[in-house]
């Protein structure tokens, strides 16, 4: 596969597309990246809900993130509601092949701070799912792509010497429509894998490009699905210099 270099000039032009399965062509043309520089990092502000369980109630989340792109990397801080009051922050990270979770209540009590094998591999399919809203790294050169039919393709995302994979479905118009993956998750302290999902339910412009605003987050598990994360994007940015918001 050809190797585009990342620097300010290069900007995406229709000829890059052409190695890519019909339906991944749709999606980067629906998306306007065509004629757009190239992206190096991305910066995505959030607001939305999370459940830890089915049975738990729903706390509205702030949140804030930011992706790099070569090597692939993610900074993701949130904040969340118990009781009106934002009592509850929580870290996840991904880096230099190496995830990393963590959560405090009160700003005093740490209720997880994980590591491990499991958390390397989740936090990797998920920052494969999440690259839909960069989707300039659909070209990049630590991906490859198989395409399954009109409206979907399965891709593989290596770093760092691991490999995950999901399929990608999107409409006839080019929209992504869902990702489905295998992801280690943590159920009752046992880690499975599982079948994961990031459905996309709105479309809007951010950054000058017209890109997946509101997706869910979706265990699909024996006992049922589990919701577990709806948000929205209401701010990208991309190519910021340095750290940008100085505190990641």
């Amino acid at each position: 596969m050809e190797t585009f270099p990342e620097n300010d000039n290069l900007l995406v032009t229709e000829a890059m597309l052409q190695h890519l399965p019909a339906p991944v062509q749709r999606y980067l043309r629906y998306t306007g990246v065509v004629g757009k520089p190239w992206v190096r990092t991305a910066r995505v502000k959030q607001v939305g809900k999370f459940r830890q369980a089915a049975d738990e109630p729903w706390m509205p989340m702030q949140a804030e993130q930011y992706f790099t792109i070569n090597p692939p990397g993610f900074v993701w801080k949130a904040r969340f509601k118990i009781a009106g009051m934002w009592l509850f922050r929580a870290r996840d990270s991904y880096q230099a092949g190496h995830g990393h979770m963590f959560g405090k209540l009160a700003g005093l009590y740490t209720i997880f701070d994980t590591r491990g094998e499991q958390i390397d591999q989740g936090s990797l399919v998920r920052y494969l799912a999440e690259m839909i809203w960069f989707p300039t790294a659909f070209l990049g050169d630590n991906l490859t792509w198989q395409g399954v039919d009109d409206q979907s393709a399965q891709v593989t995302l290596t770093d760092s010497g691991r490999s995950v994979s999901a399929r990608m479905t999107f409409d006839e118009t080019g929209r992504h429509v869902n990702t489905i993956a295998q992801r280690y998750g943590d159920f009752n302290g046992k880690f499975s894998i599982e079948t994961w999902s990031t459905p996309t339910l709105a479309y809007g412009m951010r950054a000058g490009l017209n890109l997946p605003i509101h997706n869910q987050v979706v265990w699909k598990l024996s006992s049922g699905d589990l919701s577990y994360w709806d948000g929205e994007n209401t701010e990208v940015e991309y190519n910021q210099r340095g750290d940008p918001s100085g505190r990641w």
